[in-house]
């Protein structure tokens, strides 16, 4: 029984991507300028990601960017959230650096000379207006940034029979300090 335990312990590791220790979120910076709320934030991701990127692998990464009001005795309520999906491609060989963003509306493909400016710009969100003020109540409100990255690896199929493995490479989270709105509506 132990040996079957421990096999399958095994098997499941082997499909289990690695975990996001060295990919982090800089930020979230929020700032309240004439009533709208702007969101700014980068990723930063390990050596063996931008490894990845730099030797042509096409890499996805899912940004979500969600305002919550805070609550005392219950869990924060979820307002409002924004979702931007960023894809850099590298050829080596022709030195091409390709990043595409895509906001659920608008596509933006940009062409970089250099794989530094790419990722900088693939890796980051400035001054992102995520709300008026005068559209919320008047509360305590924080930004929940989430990013993740799909493994490329792994069969569509697999989620829905293996539901028990991950299909994210890494999937962080970090939220902003807390910030009034006053007499807002």
């Amino acid at each position: 029984m132990l040996r079957i335990l421990l096999t399958l312990a095994l098997f499941i590791s082997l499909f289990i991507p690695a975990s996001a220790w060295g990919q982090e979120i800089s930020g979230p910076e929020v700032r309240l300028i004439n009533n709208d709320v702007f969101v700014s934030f980068s990723l930063v991701l390990d050596s063996k990601h931008v490894q990845e990127i730099k030797e042509g692998l096409d890499k996805e990464l899912k940004l979500y960017i969600d305002l919550f009001r805070v609550w005392k005795n219950w869990p924060d309520e979820f307002v409002l959230g924004k979702f931007y999906s960023r894809k850099m491609k590298v050829d080596p060989i022709k030195k091409e650096f390709v990043a595409t963003s895509f906001d659920g509306n608008v596509v933006i493909e940009k062409r970089f000379r250099s794989f530094e400016s790419m990722l900088a710009w693939g890796l980051s969100v400035r001054d992102l207006k995520l709300t008026n003020t005068r559209e919320l109540e008047a509360a305590q409100y924080f930004v929940r940034v989430t990013a993740e990255s799909k493994v490329r690896s792994l069969p569509a199929v697999v989620g829905q029979f293996l539901f028990f493995i991950s299909e994210n490479e890494f999937k962080i989270k970090k939220d902003s300090g807390v910030f009034a709105v006053e007499g807002a509506r």
